[in-house]
């Protein structure tokens, strides 16, 4: 690949994927292309060279362009990677704005290394906000690390933690206090079950995902 993908060019590849996902073995046309980036023929034609250039595409004569090995790689990505913000975004932040928009501007200032930070924080989700299918990535929780982040539900089993955040307010927060669980409890998971500060406590799901927890 010459040299490093763009965030126009990101751009590109994300609704290049967006359209191969609908019909794989269709060429994609450059009037689809421009009418989906909102932008001329002509401006959507020269972009599409470019990502050749780059070995992201192939060119079919006068049927358009078709994603190849690495483009499908580069542009299931550059998708992931707005996925996991809309989830962080919703999750983790409960946020009620335009979650589109701002992940879409979010997604470019991803790195390699906060992605997996990302996804592992998130506990590996699959879908996003609205049911749609992240695009897979290699995905391993690996219990020998020392002091990762997790939220309490993808705590590996008889891995050891302590609570360090809890995102919760109003009758969850009280709730939580009721039971005993805290920033700095110790917490382990042992066959489907939490262990709270040495007493098994029942956590429900949506909780879980609001309790994070860093390993020991």
């Amino acid at each position: 690949m010459a040299g490093p993908i763009l965030e126009d060019q990101e751009m590109y590849l994300k609704v290049l994927f967006e359209i191969y996902v609908e019909d794989s073995e269709k060429p994609i046309r450059t009037s689809e292309v421009a009418e989906a980036m909102g932008v001329t023929a002509a401006s959507a034609s020269e972009m599409l060279k470019r990502l050749g250039t780059k070995g992201f595409v192939n060119h079919v004569p006068y049927k358009g362009v078709t994603l190849n090995e690495q483009g499908i790689q580069a542009a299931s990505r550059v998708k992931r990677r707005e996925a996991l913000m809309e989830v962080f975004l919703v999750q983790m932040l409960d946020f009620s704005g335009d979650i589109k928009d701002v992940a879409c501007r979010l997604e470019h200032a991803l790195t390699d290394e906060l992605e997996f930070a990302i996804d592992r924080l998130l506990g590996y989700p699959k879908t996003a906000p609205d049911g749609t299918e992240i695009p897979p990535a290699s995905r391993v929780v690996n219990a020998d690390v020392d002091r990762l982040l997790l939220p309490l539900f993808a705590l590996p089993n008889d891995v050891a933690a302590t609570v360090e955040l809890i995102i919760v307010d109003g009758t969850d927060e009280k709730t939580l206090k009721d039971v005993g669980i805290s920033v700095g409890s110790s917490v382990k998971s042992s066959d489907g079950k939490w262990i709270i500060d040495g007493v098994e406590i029942m956590v429900g799901v949506p909780l879980q995902s609001r309790i994070l927890v860093r390993t020991d």
